[in-house]
């Protein structure tokens, strides 16, 4: 019996097996998180961060030290070259989309190799017939894809596209909201060696939200020209409260910084009222952090496919990303999922989640998250469109215990409105 919640026995059962299946993957995500850990304290350290970056500032920010120095730290845990990190990146949409018109100029194409990115940058970069005002599109900006083929890159297709107007090769490393395996860091590297090799001055830029930390390089390290992420996801640690990242080679963060204020002055202004605290102090939690998600998507993983339901990654799968599909296979079970997680969380846990019409999407999501930092999916979230194949994307965990709870509470949920699925042989 648990203490404080109402959880039938018949899935605590199924969650004791699955929790049995879990001791081999955790083992492996300790090692990733220590070596990671290792990594961010080492770039404190070599940056000598001390309390007055912490400092707020006024005005034009000139000669911040704070941001200036949170800047190198990012960029050394990152292995590039520089880093524009600023609280004024409104989510990671806005830091990719900076990225991609900070870089591409009229004229200029860019060519995605993992397939259509996520939902809400295409109203960024133009896709669909309809024209979309202030689009990369809208400036004369072209666009084309290549489908990845059995969750890996189509070298092929990618050689016959990469013509002499693809001025940017992008890759998405996380899944999004599609069925397809998360791209491992590995993946990334055969595709910039390939890319290079037949046109050396192209620019491969990636979309890194959801991915930091899970492995022990990022994309930077292993030839991506830049990239772009989210505080409010990994690289925050559930700690900072907004803002997002730019790291990669210094000519190219610079024209980024250039668009995100003005050119001529770009990464020299910008200041800071409410203080640096909260972004160092969540990269420096980062790394366990994630491995905190990675546990919880984990032990998810397990649970569910003990029920019967098909799961993405499975329980002792590499993962690149936090983010763990579960197949609900109807409406129904979708909506009872998010209602149970959300009845878990520490914020706003008796709100009932209710599908909406959520701006960049075309239908209607429901939406489970009760977070301290509004939005944040390095938080324990589940969301999930409301079409076929009825599946719903899990992500992030301040820590693993609660995370178990808020799983458990989900197929409660499931279970009371008689639609939990579980496997004959074991009831």
């Amino acid at each position: 019996m648990n203490p404080f919640f109402k959880i039938d026995d018949k899935i605590t059962a199924f969650a004791n097996r699955a929790a049995a299946k879990c001791k081999e993957p955790f083992d492996k995500i300790e090692k990733i998180t220590e070596f990671n850990q290792q990594k961010v304290l080492s770039a404190f350290i070599e940056n000598k961060i001390s309390e007055s970056h912490f400092t707020p500032t006024s005005g034009y920010g000139y000669g911040d030290r704070g941001r200036d120095a949170l800047d190198s730290v990012f960029a050394a845990v990152f292995g590039a070259q520089s880093a524009l990190v600023r609280n004024s990146f409104a989510c990671g949409t806005h830091a990719i989309s900076v990225m991609l018109f900070g870089i591409l100029r009229p004229g200029d194409k860019m060519l995605c190799i993992s397939g259509t990115p996520y939902d809400t940058l295409h109203g960024v970069i133009g896709i669909g017939n309809e024209k979309q005002p202030g689009s990369l599109k809208d400036f004369g900006i072209f666009y084309d894809e290549v489908a990845l083929k059995d969750n890996d890159f189509d070298f092929d297709e990618i050689e016959k596209k990469l013509d002499s107007g693809v001025k940017m090769v992008y890759i998405q490393r996380s899944r999004g909201y599609s069925a397809r395996d998360s791209l491992s860091v590995s993946q990334i590297e055969r595709a910039c060696a390939f890319v290079k090799k037949i046109k050396g001055d192209v620019v491969v830029a990636v979309d890194n939200c959801y991915g930091e930390f899970v492995e022990t390089k990022e994309p930077t390290q292993c030839g991506a020209d830049i990239m772009a992420g989210s505080l409010i996801k990994n690289a925050g640690g559930g700690i900072a409260s907004s803002g997002g990242y730019i790291a990669g080679q210094r000519r190219l963060v610079e024209m980024c910084a250039g668009r995100l204020t003005t050119p001529n002055l770009g990464a020299e202004v910008g200041s800071y009222a409410g203080g640096y605290r909260e972004m160092y102090m969540g990269l420096y939690y980062a790394p366990h952090t994630v491995g905190e998600a990675l546990k919880s998507a984990v032990f998810i993983s397990a649970l569910f496919e003990s029920f019967g339901y098909r799961v993405s990654p499975k329980c002792n799968d590499e993962r690149h990303d936090i983010v763990e599909i579960v197949y609900l296979e109807n409406e129904q079970s979708l909506v009872a999922f998010c209602r149970g997680i959300q009845s878990g969380s520490p914020v706003d846990s008796f709100v009932v989640p209710q599908p909406w019409d959520m701006p960049g999407y075309d239908c209607k999501v429901v939406m489970a998250s009760g977070s301290f930092t509004s939005g944040s999916s390095i938080e324990l979230s589940a969301d999930a469109p409301l079409r076929a194949p009825y599946c719903v994307f899990v992500q992030g965990a301040l820590n693993f215990h609660a995370a178990k709870i808020s799983a458990l509470l989900a197929s409660q949920k499931m279970l009371d409105e008689g639609i939990l699925k579980m496997k004959d042989n074991e009831r």
